[in-house]
C-alpha cells in the first residue's frame, strides 16, 4: 500500500485525500483546523460551483448537500452607469445548475468522513522543517496550503502570472433575509458591473443556519467601493453595504431591508494577486533530495471575479487522483510531478487564468459581448457557460478577432 501525504484541508486537499483512501492508498492529511474549529470560525470563501465540478463531487460520493443547497440556473446581469442607472441588462442561463455550500460545513464534514473511511488526519501546522520530515516518511507529498510559510516554497512563474498586484479589493458577507426581485423565478444569482468602481455579485448558498445569500464586492483599489480596509464587524459591514447600495444600486437596497448577517463569522476581507507558481519544490535541510508537489491554491490563484476557485480545486484534485492511480508502482519523481501539473495546466488551469484576466481588465471586445448579450440570448448563454467551462474562452473571448467572428455569426 503506497503512502501519500496531503498538506492542506481545503476543497482540493480533502477531495484528493478522500479519493486516494477510496483507491486503497495509505493517506495522511495535515489540517490546520479541526471540524469544530471550522464550524465555529469565520467564513472561508464564496465557493460557487458549476456543473462540471459538481459532477466530480457526485462521482466521488461527496455531494452531501445536493438536495439542500439552492440550485442556481441563471444570473441576472446589469451594467450600471452612472451610479443608480441601469444602462444594460441581460440574463445568463446555465446549462447545468450551480450550487454553493459554506466551506465551514463542507470541509468539516469531509474531515470527519476522511477519518471514518480510514484516512489519518493530523491537526497541526507545518513549517519547512516539519514538511521535510513528513515528506521523508511518505512516497509522495502533495502541498495544497496556499498561505503561510509553506506558500512560499513554490517559485512564482513570471511567464504565466498575468499580474504583480491585486486587481480588486474584496469584501464578502453571508446574510439571511435578502429579497428577490422575482420570487417566482426561483434562486438566481445577480451581478452588477459598475465601470470605474468594480462589481457586485450575489450568490444564493447554503450555510450552517440554512439557505442564505453571499454578497461579494469586487472593488477597484482606491475606488468608491474600496471602503472596507478597516475590516468592520459583520453588523457594521452590513450597514456600510446598505449605504453603498442606496447610492449605487437603489433597486438592490430595497431588497436588503430585512437582511442580517448569518452569524458572527459572516464577514470576509482580502485582496488576491492572481499568480501561477512552479509545481515542484525541493526541500533542503537533510540528507538527500526531497521534493513535494503543489496543488490547488498553492500553485494557481485566481481573483474570485470568475468564481473559479473551488471549481479549479475540484478539477485539479480529480486530475491528480487519476495521474497517481495511473502511475501504478512507479516512483513519484520530480519529472512526473511536473508532467502531472503540466497536463492539468494545458487542459484547464491556463484557461481559468486567461478568462479571469479578461474579466478583470474588461477589454473593448468584451464590452461588445455584454452589449450583444442584451440582444441575443445565445450570447448570454454562452457567456454564462464559459464560467462553467473556461476552456471555451480560447474559442471566442481570448482575441478580438474570435469575438467579432462569433458575434457576426449570431447576427446572421
Amino acid at each position: 500500500m503506497r503512502r501519500i501525504a496531503v498538506v492542506g484541508a481545503g476543497q482540493a486537499g480533502l477531495q484528493l485525500a478522500l479519493g486516494l483512501v477510496a483507491g486503497g492508498y495509505e493517506v495522511t492529511l495535515v489540517a490546520a483546523r479541526t471540524p469544530a474549529e471550522l464550524r465555529c470560525g469565520p467564513v472561508l470563501s464564496t465557493q460557487a460551483m458549476f456543473g462540471p465540478a459538481l459532477r466530480i463531487e457526485r462521482a466521488a460520493r461527496l455531494d452531501l448537500w445536493a438536495d439542500e443547497a439552492p440550485a442556481v440556473r441563471s444570473v441576472d446581469s446589469v451594467l450600471v452607469t452612472p451610479p443608480g442607472v441601469r444602462a444594460l441588462e441581460f440574463t445568463m442561463t446555465l446549462d447545468e445548475p450551480a450550487q454553493s455550500v459554506d466551506q465551514r460545513m463542507k470541509l468539516a464534514r469531509w474531515l470527519e468522513l476522511l477519518a471514518a473511511r480510514g484516512g489519518r488526519v493530523e491537526y497541526r501546522t507545518l513549517d519547512r522543517a516539519g514538511l521535510r520530515k513528513l515528506a521523508e516518511r511518505h512516497e509522495l507529498t502533495v502541498v495544497v496550503a496556499g498561505r503561510g510559510e509553506l506558500a512560499g516554497i513554490f517559485e512564482r512563474d513570471g511567464d504565466r502570472s498575468p499580474f504583480d498586484a491585486p486587481q480588486r479589493a474584496l469584501s464578502c458577507l453571508y446574510v439571511h433575509g435578502v429579497g428577490s426581485p422575482d420570487p417566482a423565478a426561483g434562486p438566481r444569482a445577480r451581478m452588477h458591473a459598475l465601470p470605474g468602481a468594480g462589481e457586485l455579485y450575489l450568490q444564493p448558498a447554503l450555510t450552517l443556519s440554512g439557505p442564505c445569500a453571499i454578497l461579494l464586492w469586487e472593488a477597484l483599489p482606491g475606488g468608491p467601493l474600496d471602503c472596507f480596509a478597516d475590516r468592520p464587524s459583520p453588523v457594521a459591514q452590513l450597514a456600510r453595504i446598505r449605504e453603498l447600495l442606496h447610492t449605487y444600486l437603489p433597486w438592490e437596497a430595497e431588497l436588503w431591508a430585512a437582511a442580517e448577517p448569518t452569524d458572527a463569522g459572516a464577514g470576509l476581507y482580502g485582496a488576491v494577486t492572481p499568480t501561477v507558481r512552479r509545481p515542484v519544490a525541493r526541500l533542503d535541510g537533510g540528507a538527500g533530495e526531497v521534493h513535494v508537489l503543489g496543488l490547488g491554491d498553492a500553485l494557481v490563484v485566481n481573483d474570485p471575479i470568475t468564481g473559479q476557485g473551488a471549481n479549479s480545486a475540484a478539477r485539479a484534485a480529480d486530475a491528480y487522483l487519476r495521474a497517481i492511480t495511473e502511475h501504478g508502482d512507479a516512483p513519484f519523481t520530480p519529472a512526473w510531478m511536473r508532467d502531472t501539473f503540466e497536463r492539468f495546466w494545458r487542459q484547464h488551469a491556463r484557461h481559468t487564468v486567461d478568462f479571469t484576466a479578461t474579466m478583470l481588465t474588461v477589454p473593448d471586445h468584451l464590452q461588445g459581448v455584454f452589449a450583444a448579450a442584451a440582444q441575443h440570448d445565445d450570447v448570454a448563454r454562452r457567456l454564462a457557460n464559459t464560467y462553467a467551462e473556461p476552456s471555451d474562452h480560447a474559442a471566442w473571448l481570448a482575441a478580438p478577432e474570435s469575438t467579432e467572428a462569433y458575434l457576426a455569426s449570431v447576427g446572421r
